[in-house]
């Protein structure tokens, strides 16, 4: 994120409000405008800088006004079971075909205990953590993942074949906050380069390849080459075998096969968003969510103090040098919160110029924004 000085912060309400408006401006019915905005706002709320409204124009306006993603989805029930279900969602939004997903597991799961549902024909639903956060905050485990555009070289690879994939799971634990993992499969994801897009960096090196294997940092042309397939991310572990490439590279894989052969959904380069003429296509993503009832094992209460112990000992353990702090996930996430709700979310020069856009186009005449000119 830039300094301070270079970003103007917007309270959160002001702009949850603005997104739900440019959703239905989209032509997004109300009530999933609003699933839509509380997806990115949260991600906002816990410091997810890459995937909060940074993302409004650039993942979910642009593609709705080039027609390659629906702003009224389609909730199609293919294949459903007392445990399972398959959906599909017709290209329509991803974040309202995927909370309804979620909430569907989740309902299956208190009846009979776990349940998985798959969805194919999906777009970008957002931030993982939304979803196992839902769970989790329904006394249950939550789990969740996505496949995504080709980003990911295979280990000794050097060719983006799968998505950043990420595997998220989230559990209830007697802290003030759910212990959330919520990563992608590489180094570092999507999101994270157009963070630094937006705020005129570089990368650090490490992140991507290009094609010769060498690390690359120009993060302007990176976020054309991935597209092009002339660069590529860095699996998890990084490159090779010595620091645990083939774990990320191995994990990557198993989102991509959750997310697309349960569903009988697109896969690998069926994600790129072009046909073979390279028009512009919808990306047919596939996710999966499966929630799981705490109280079928044991009492709910006893989980969270164990999960709490466990968390807190790790927590508690011996610093390294140079460091006075171990988190646990979902800690920082919580410590963004604490300081960013009484400033709101942090819009930047390039950001700013993105919502003013918006604005106009849509008529949204009735928002002031500090920046407006």
């Amino acid at each position: 994120m830039l300094p301070d000085e270079q970003v103007t912060w917007i309270e959160f309400d002001l702009l949850e409000k603005f997104m739900v408006d440019v959703f239905k401006g989209l032509g997004v019915p109300e009530e999933d405008a609003r699933t839509c905005a509380d997806v990115l706002i949260k991600a906002d709320k816990r410091g997810i800088d890459s995937h909060g409204v940074g993302r409004l124009k650039t993942i979910y306006y642009d593609r709705i006004k080039a027609g390659i993603q629906f702003p009224v989805t389609e909730f199609e029930i293919l294949k459903e079971g007392p445990t399972t279900a398959v959906i599909d969602a017709h290209d329509g939004m991803g974040m309202v075909a995927s909370k309804r997903a979620m909430q569907m597991a989740i309902d299956k799961a208190k009846k009979y205990g776990t349940a998985m549902v798959a969805v194919r024909n999906s777009t970008h639903y957002g931030f993982c953590g939304y979803y196992s956060m839902m769970a989790a905050e329904a006394g249950m485990i939550g789990i969740t993942g996505t496949n995504a555009r080709p980003s990911i070289a295979p280990t000794f690879g050097v060719e983006n074949m799968l998505g950043t994939n990420p595997f998220v799971v989230g559990f209830p634990s007697n802290d003030e906050f759910p212990f959330v993992i919520d990563c992608a499969t590489s180094v570092s994801q999507r999101g994270k380069i157009e963070v630094y897009d937006r705020a005129d960096k570089d990368l650090p090196e490490g992140w991507v390849i290009d094609r010769t294997g060498e690390y690359r940092t120009d993060t302007k042309q990176i976020l054309k080459d991935l597209v092009k397939g002339t660069a590529a991310l860095v699996p998890l572990g990084g490159q090779g075998e010595v620091t645990g490439g083939h774990k990320g590279y191995g994990y990557a894989t198993v989102v991509e096969i959750l997310s697309a052969a349960l569903q009988d959904g697109a896969f690998l380069k069926g994600l790129l968003g072009f046909d073979e003429d390279g028009n512009r296509v919808p990306y047919h993503l596939g996710h999966f969510f499966i929630a799981i009832d705490i109280e079928a094992f044991m009492g709910l209460e006893v989980f969270k103090r164990i999960t709490g112990t466990i968390l807190s000992a790790l927590r508690e353990s011996d610093k390294a040098p140079g460091h006075d702090r171990i988190w646990t996930a979902g800690e920082k996430e919580n410590d963004a919160w604490l300081e960013r709700k009484g400033k709101g979310a942090p819009v930047n020069p390039n950001l700013q110029k993105q919502i003013i856009a918006m604005k106009k186009e849509l008529g949204l005449n009735q928002y002031s924004f500090p920046f407006d000119k």
